[in-house]
């Protein structure tokens, strides 16, 4: 039992480590391409990006204990439904697992969003993330721990219960990671008529998160707005 212990821990440390390195690099990186793109744009604005970076690792801290038990259950226990081989369920399943997992983390993120722009959950949580006024860049962890809670779980969960190979796995924490920063630079990397196709009508960018920011009570999706649609909180797109 403290053999296992030890491990569960070693496994949420380096875990912990992981997210805060890739947040401390791909968050870097942007910011970097947004100094370049819009030069000024974060000018002034040193002290919020000193709350958002703190904030941020702290999260890193919350994301790392689900992400190493689930890591642990995976490589000494084989508990999860992580899978290496290609073959081991249909090909067809390895596109269709990425969308499984990105519509059901996308689901939970909706409603549990919804939820905490209730007012009292507000100003208990979700008010550190909407301190960033505008967000930048380094804003897309900058979670109150109770928030950040909310975040960690699903992937790690996920992974117990619905079969994904490991590579498209990484495809998923890829994309989580990427739309999470590209959606709060604060301008829009996708060309307009991406943004303003059939396609761009379902799929959420910075045009349509800035809005979220802009006015709070809409554009609650994570990286589709078909439940925005269907609950009619769709406000459209801002022009970041």
């Amino acid at each position: 039992m403290a053999q296992a212990l030890i491990a569960v821990t070693l496994s949420a440390l380096a875990m912990t480590a992981i997210v805060g390195v890739r947040y401390l690099l791909t968050s870097g990186l942007f910011a970097w391409i947004t100094s370049r793109v819009r030069p000024g744009l974060y000018r002034g604005m040193n002290k919020q990006i000193g709350s958002e970076l703190r904030w941020s690792l702290l999260s890193a801290a919350i994301y790392g204990v689900p992400a190493g038990v689930a890591a642990w259950g995976w490589q000494s226990r084989g508990w999860t439904r992580i899978y290496t081989d290609v073959h081991a369920y249909p090909l067809w399943w390895l596109p269709g697992s990425l969308f499984v997992y990105l519509f059901l983390h996308d689901t939970w993120f909706y409603w549990t969003h919804r939820w905490m722009h209730r007012p009292k959950v507000f100003a208990a949580a979700h008010a550190v993330h909407h301190a960033s006024r505008p967000p930048t860049a380094w804003a897309a962890m900058s979670f109150h721990p109770l928030e950040a809670i909310t975040g960690a779980v699903v992937v790690p969960a996920l992974v117990f219960f619905v079969p994904i190979h490991v590579a498209v796995l990484g495809i998923v924490l890829l994309v989580m990671t990427v739309m999470g920063i590209t959606n709060h630079m604060g301008w829009e990397m996708f060309p307009r008529w991406l943004i303003n196709s059939s396609l761009g009508h379902w799929l959420i960018t910075a045009s349509h998160h800035q809005r979220h920011h802009e006015q709070y009570k809409c554009n609650y999706g994570l990286y589709f707005r078909f439940w925005d649609h269907l609950c009619a909180t769709d406000r459209g797109l801002s022009a970041p």
